[in-house]
């Protein structure tokens, strides 16, 4: 029993050391963060995109759309995309085996019509039963394929896209007019760029259009506000932070921007993956930085997607188990990477960090909880340090979420009603008496299922972002 206390007494002091490790590094990104938004605000404060595409040479984009029942949002995301501003873009919609009027849909509002077709690239995905074009829309294509997964789907769309760059986005996404001008411009300005993300935000509670964002709201549920939170934490301090370092491995999945020929160097998605967003950027880094040191992923946060958050527990837990399995499938696949210093600061600090605070991190977290009140209860610990080490986790916690809130109204300022910014700092400090820790318990599930082999993607319910005064769409509305 003595040898049982020392090691409870002990771990204690283990996870206390694991808590100032992790606040140490998430404190040093936010210092990173704050300092490269500034910059960049400064930067594009001026800048004239159309006037930089109309005198530069610009990169011809293809935008990539998988689908697999989308029947809510199909037309009008559609819709929304054909009126992207950009000089010169193809739009791609692959509907992967929907067995609801996806396809439907898409031949009563866009007048498309079989058309033969001739892949560029071999990537191997599943049958591609028909491709359409539609002579209303001249740069949209459709392709028709039996059911492989969203990795699959993308690849099918490479096999017979005509432009450089490629540019994914959700089926249930909506992006922001200028979004193509925005993170297109990195390819211009530097070579080495292989890959661009920009920022993913919540559209729950907003006001949408005709597939876009009218007006910025946030919704009635404090389930979807915490994740507000979350998303800012996540897109501003995280992927800034890890900029910095060329460490950033994984770009949302939801809207991401490739140089094809690397897409197609690496053999393209990963079938099958669980976390395909994160596979193939950790892919990129490893055999691209092979070919060229300088080869780089990288963020700017301007250009916005707005996607549909769980509003649900039951779809948030299935929505964090497969974020979770899809971290560990990338970090497993690509272990090599594990303080190798071949590739920098990439596998010298972040592959690691992921190992260490993202891996095992809900472990770590959800064990400490366990053990210290066992601690208490027996009285291994006393009672005035457990009081200030969680106050202390409490005030760190509540502080992160407030300093994303406050940069967020010092650079990009989406939420301009005082209410709405009162509400995002009642969420910074209540998500962390009980939201904080019920998503270290779904992860540390993800994490559990992923070693007995459950690795699944689970059923994920979507209610559609809804387009407010929304009106039936003909053939003849463009």
């Amino acid at each position: 029993m003595e040898v049982l206390i020392k090691i409870i007494y002990y771990f204690n002091y283990v996870v206390l050391f694991y808590f100032l490790t992790i606040v140490t590094i998430y404190l040093l990104l936010n210092a990173i963060s704050f300092r490269n938004i500034f910059r960049y605000t400064r930067k594009v404060k001026f800048v004239e995109l159309k006037e930089i595409f109309r005198l530069h040479n610009f990169k011809p984009i293809t935008v990539i759309v998988p689908a697999h029942n989308e029947e809510k949002n199909i037309v009008q995301n559609v819709h929304s995309l054909l009126q992207l501003e950009y000089p010169d873009y193809q739009l791609i919609v692959v509907d992967d085996g929907s067995t609801d009027d996806t396809m439907k849909l898409l031949f009563d509002n866009f007048q498309i019509r079989q058309s033969s077709f001739s892949p560029y690239y071999e990537i191997k995905s599943k049958k591609i039963k028909a491709v359409y074009l539609s002579p209303a829309y001249p740069n949209l294509v459709i392709i028709s394929k039996e059911n492989g997964g969203k990795a699959d789907s993308i690849n099918a769309a490479i096999n017979i896209s005509k432009n450089p760059l490629i540019t994914i986005i959700d089926a249930d996404s909506l992006l922001e007019r200028d979004c193509l001008l925005k993170i297109a411009r990195p390819f211009m300005e530097n070579e080495n760029i292989i890959a661009v993300g920009g920022t993913v935000r919540i559209a729950n509670g907003c006001k949408v259009n005709q597939g876009y964002v009218e007006n910025v709201g946030l919704s009635k549920s404090w389930l979807a506000r915490f994740q507000v939170v979350e998303y800012l934490r996540a897109f501003l301090f995280g992927r800034n932070g890890f900029d910095f370092f060329n460490g950033i491995l994984i770009i949302s999945g939801a809207f991401s921007c490739f140089r094809r020929d690397a897409l197609v160097s690496v053999g393209g998605y990963k079938n099958g993956s669980i976390g395909e967003d994160m596979e193939i950027v950790v892919r990129l880094h490893k055999e691209l930085r092979k070919q060229n040191k300088k080869s780089k992923v990288t963020f700017i946060p301007d250009p916005v997607c707005w996607t549909e958050a769980p509003e649900t527990f039951k779809t948030l837990s299935s929505q964090r188990k497969r974020w979770q399995k899809g971290t560990i499938e990338s970090i497993r696949l690509h272990k090599s990477l594990f303080f190798n210093l071949r590739y920098g600061w990439l596998g010298g600090l972040i592959f690691p960090y992921y190992v260490f605070f993202e891996v095992l991190g809900p472990l770590v977290e959800i064990s400490g909880y366990v053990i210290f009140i066992i601690s208490l209860f027996l009285e291994i610990v006393p009672l005035n340090f457990a009081i200030v080490f969680f106050v202390a986790a409490f005030l760190y916690g509540v502080v992160l979420s407030t300093l994303a809130v406050c940069l967020e109204e010092l650079s990009f300022k989406k939420y301009v009603r005082p209410k709405e910014l009162l509400l995002l700092m009642a969420a910074a400090f209540l998500e962390n008496f009980g939201y904080r820790q019920l998503t270290a318990w779904w992860r540390l599930r993800g994490l559990l299922e992923y070693v007995i082999g459950k690795r699944s993607w689970g059923k994920m319910e979507k209610k559609g972002i809804q387009n407010h005064e929304q009106k039936e769409y003909s053939p003849a509305m463009r």
